[in-house]
């Protein structure tokens, strides 16, 4: 079966590898791992990418009320705390969970206890 000249198989994937990037399960495929920990790599930046990040972030979601904002964001952080690994791939697990945690906890202690 195609679709605008595409094959659905194409289709398919493409669309598992974007909703890989939701986080809310574990990547199936080596290539959903690879995409996901891409999508992540800005959690394991030197720590002034990862403040305009989450400035960037709060920018994006202004409309939020603030309180609201934060108790949504410190779960979201904490939920990739609370992960055995953040990153799934052996080079961003090298390169970036480290400096990941830290730039996490550090935002998390920022949030307050929400």
């Amino acid at each position: 079966m195609r679709h605008n000249d595409v094959n659905s198989d194409v289709v398919d994937r493409v669309y598992s590898l974007i909703m890989a990037t939701v986080h809310d399960a574990e990547p199936k495929r080596s290539d959903e791992a690879l995409l996901v920990d891409i999508d992540l790599a800005i959690l394991g930046s030197k720590p002034s990418t990862f403040w305009k990040f989450e400035a960037d972030v709060r920018a994006e979601y202004k409309w939020v009320r603030t309180a609201i904002f934060k108790q949504r964001r410190r779960q979201i952080l904490l939920s990739f705390l609370s992960r055995e690994r953040i990153f799934h791939t052996t080079y961003f697990y090298e390169n970036y969970e480290g400096q990941a945690r830290e730039n996490i906890a550090w935002a998390v202690a920022r949030l307050g206890s929400g």
